[in-house]
């Protein structure tokens, strides 16, 4: 599950990548957590469109957002299935410009240590996403976005069994273009990144806390105890309390 990230790129840097026309301005965020605002690109009628998202889909046909859990991930073997994702699976996917994410790794000791997993090679990144725009009796509308998941990799599996889709410059077309084809044209898509794609830093626990934002949450540490085996429970991924590292504090 991805339930923090980053985006550090300055915004020519995240204009270049995605290619959008709009030149929004933006500070780094080194510790981006669910409900918060994230950038989002989405294909409009002619262009690219760069707009600001609340992490957390909700479906549209959702009664109440109080009590309604929010959905931060989508697991992307079901995604195109699921009700909470399908509609929006097939007619609203996106990408979420990202720097790297983090990950908790559970030790020995039943604490969590966490890792800074950034690309090798510098530069922006694209997650794959999905968006709704949910739409109140008052006719309030809230734009709100989930990231995709899928199987970790080999060379991440021993920190967190889930990752983060990325998806590549080449492909962002046919992910973002494609309201009229079926879901099973971009499934290829969803797959892991390669195993040398991600490098792992163990960093500090101050990312544990939403108040911490900051460039030092990316500086290496020690890693504290032996690492335990990594359970792999089943579900979305949900912005629930887990020993601080979802904490919206």
């Amino acid at each position: 599950m991805c339930g923090r990230y980053s985006l550090v790129a300055t915004p020519d840097e995240v204009r270049e990548l995605f290619e959008y026309l709009e030149q929004p301005n933006f500070p780094p965020r080194y510790n981006i957590a669910p409900t918060q605002p994230i950038a989002v690109v989405r294909q409009g009628r002619e262009n690219r469109e760069f707009a600001l998202m609340r992490w957390g889909l909700i479906p549209s046909w959702v009664k109440d957002t109080q009590s309604f859990t929010l959905l931060i991930n989508a697991r992307s073997e079901t995604a195109d299935a699921k009700p909470s994702f399908r509609n929006a699976f097939k007619r609203r996917r996106c990408l979420i410009p990202a720097s790297g994410f983090y990950e908790w790794q559970k030790t020995s000791d039943k604490q969590k240590q966490p890792y800074w997993l950034h690309p090798a090679k510098p530069g922006p990144i694209a997650f794959a996403g999905l968006w709704e725009c949910w739409v109140g009796e008052d006719g309030s509308e809230i734009d709100t976005a989930a990231i995709l998941t899928v199987e970790a990799n080999e060379t991440l599996t021993s920190i967190h069994h889930r990752m983060p889709v990325v998806i590549q410059k080449a492909d962002f077309s046919r992910w973002l273009e494609t309201p009229e084809q079926e879901a099973g044209d971009v499934k290829d898509l969803l797959a892991a990144a390669p195993e040398d794609y991600f490098q792992a830093v163990p960093v500090s626990t101050r990312v544990n806390a939403v108040r911490n934002d900051d460039e030092g949450l990316q500086d290496a540490v020690e890693v504290r105890a032996v690492v335990a085996e990594v359970e792999k429970p089943v579900g979305e991924g949900k912005a629930e309390p887990d020993d601080g590292q979802m904490s919206l504090l």
